[in-house]
């Protein structure tokens, strides 16, 4: 199975343990979900299973990559800021292997200027996170219907810092010590921090 690939695994357990997935309609789109914030992506992953939707779990744009190519998935949700390639990059060549798939683009507060842009480039619509799996669902359903609008619902203070600490994290390997370094913060506040529950209201 392609590491990638988590349509019939539960996203949050470690490759190859099997779990029970809810049952999947066929007659639904598939969709390939792709987000370098792990927590996020899976839970998305998860929701949209749980709705009947058969779903791909991408955590790099080159995985991304493969699985259209392989899966050939109608939907893709896109994070707009990834370490390396950016979703503005990956939604070109996502459009290139396949013109017909549908892509929504999920972005920070301060990069609706390049939402925009990826809606010029191709994408159905942008949404500020942490959109849930409802709200993206009805960005594809409007179909271009309506014009991008920036929600009204800005990230909290806590939510920002959480997503700044993931990204690091990630960036370091997942070394607390080296993410504390990098952050400017002790190696026990970063632990206490990430002991927390995310914030997503």
């Amino acid at each position: 199975m392609y590491p990638g690939s988590e349509m019939i695994m539960n996203p949050s357990t470690p490759s190859g343990s099997a779990v029970q997935n809810p049952p999947v309609n066929k007659s639904l789109p598939t969709i390939l979900v792709c987000d370098d914030d792990a927590i996020f992506r899976r839970r998305l992953v998860r929701a949209f299973q749980t709705r009947g939707y058969e779903t791909l779990d991408a955590p790099t744009p080159d995985e991304a990559i493969e699985l259209v190519k392989r899966f050939k998935p109608q939907r893709a949700v896109l994070d707009l800021k990834m370490p390396g390639k950016t979703g503005l990059d990956l939604l070109s060549e996502l459009i290139k292997i396949d013109p017909d798939i549908d892509i929504v683009i999920l972005t920070g507060f301060g990069s609706i200027a390049s939402a925009v842009e990826a809606v010029h480039r191709g994408a159905m619509d942008y949404l500020t996170k942490p959109a849930d799996a409802d709200q993206i669902l009805a960005a594809f359903e409007r179909d271009g219907e309506l014009p991008p609008q920036v929600p009204d619902n800005q990230p909290t203070l806590a939510r920002v810092e959480w997503e700044h600490i993931q990204r690091v994290l990630t960036e370091c390997g997942n070394n607390i010590s080296q993410a504390a370094r990098k952050l400017g913060i002790h190696r026990r506040s970063l632990q206490r921090k990430l002991a927390k529950l995310p914030p997503f209201e």
